[in-house]
């Protein structure tokens, strides 16, 4: 009994220590800890990551869009000046005919023999004038012998003679222009399209019918439409030299070719409230044809120094417009913005920014007014799509 007394004693101190420091552990640590956590404060929010582009202040020009036709710059539909039947078609459909070029002939032999009847006709009148002068010129000689009322007969004879044969010209000249309209040559160098006749057809002068239309293309016209409202800046920039007209396709993906404004019609449009533009285009590949609808685009004029930001970092709200910029401090910052154009993706900006500034373009509906942002970069080189980190 008494050698059990003293391991009694130890494990009941053992059991008392460990009770305490069980009860400090849960109370006296958890409360210091407590108050550690609540020197340092809530736990900071992570940054937002967002795509930044900087404020530039560059010459911006002012396009114009609009809807365009493709017009020839001369259309010709070649009808047949005389009546008769096609011999021969002498032209491929879309090729590119010459000014001059023979594109189909019709039977000459009605024309010929009228031409040749002419020129007879002139023979027989010249025989008769040489008599008719010999027989003046005999009267003459006669002198009192031949009575006044002879001479005056016979120069009267010889002035109609003369009169006949200028007459007999005249005849000739309009047979022999019969004769060259049964060859029907081109008008002016173009396409030819698609042949309306074939051979052995009878064409007629007065029906509406043609051979063949031909288009120039080499230059070509492209009719379009601009508001009226931006009639006085396209006059004072057409002052200045010929403003840049560029056509593309209608989907706008693709350029076409570039030209220049040659025409701004008569009147405005009031129905419309539009001006009718012609431009013209050199066209030496062909890439404009007529009858085809593009997209165009008229420089109007260049801004100077205009203060620019990318079309995303420009944002909507019920107060207007306003843009993301990014502080010294990483934090975000709005500003409210007055655009005034916006044009393949970039934006004039009136107030609100300054050159220099950081805007975000990307990552905005998380951003708050003085939130925390880390900024991403876009690469300089298009062809590298990888994002810096700052």
């Amino acid at each position: 009994m008494k050698k059990s007394r003293p391991i009694l004693w130890i494990v009941i101190i053992a059991a008392v220590a460990s009770a305490g420091y069980y009860g400090w552990q849960k109370f006296g640590a958890g409360d210091a800890g407590k108050a550690q956590v609540a020197q340092k404060g809530p736990p900071r929010a992570p940054a937002i990551p967002v795509s930044v582009s900087p404020v530039q202040k560059v010459d911006f020009a002012v396009y114009l869009t609009g809807l365009g036709t493709v017009q020839g710059f001369n259309t010709v539909q070649v009808r047949s000046r005389v009546d008769g039947q096609i011999d021969k078609i002498a032209f491929t459909e879309g090729q590119i005919a010459k000014a001059g070029e023979l594109l189909a002939s019709i039977d000459p032999r009605p024309y010929q023999a009228t031409l040749d009847q002419a020129k007879a006709k002139k023979a027989q009148d010249e025989a008769s004038l040489a008599n008719a002068n010999l027989e003046l010129q005999r009267a003459m000689r006669l002198g009192e012998f031949a009575t006044a009322q002879r001479v005056d007969t016979q120069r009267s004879t010889v002035a109609q003679l003369t009169a006949q044969i200028a007459a007999d010209d005249a005849a000739i000249s309009n047979a022999q222009t019969q004769l060259d309209y049964t060859q029907i040559k081109s008008p002016i160098t173009g396409v030819a399209g698609l042949r309306q006749v074939d051979v052995g057809n009878i064409v007629n002068a007065s029906t509406q019918t043609g051979i063949v239309t031909i288009s120039q293309v080499e230059p070509i016209s492209v009719i379009f439409t601009a508001p009226e409202d931006q009639l006085p800046y396209i006059s004072e920039g057409q002052k200045a030299g010929a403003l840049k007209v560029i056509a593309f396709t209608t989907d706008g993906k693709k350029t076409l070719a570039e030209g220049t404004l040659a025409v701004i019609n008569n009147q405005v449009d009031t129905t419309s409230g539009t001006i009718r533009l012609k431009a013209v285009f050199d066209n030496k590949d062909h890439a404009l044809w007529p009858g085809q609808s593009v997209s165009t685009r008229l420089l109007v004029r260049t801004l100077k120094d205009a203060t620019v930001v990318p079309d995303d970092a420009v944002q909507h709200s019920t107060n207007g417009l306003y843009a993301y910029t990014v502080n010294q401090d990483n934090k975000a910052e709005v500003h409210k913005i007055k655009v005034s154009y916006a044009i393949d993706g970039r934006s004039v900006v009136d107030e609100g920014l300054s050159p220099g500034q950081q805007v975000i373009t990307g990552g905005q509906f998380k951003v708050q007014p003085g939130s925390l942002v880390s900024t991403a970069v876009a690469s300089s080189d298009p062809a590298q799509n990888k994002v810096r980190r700052e």
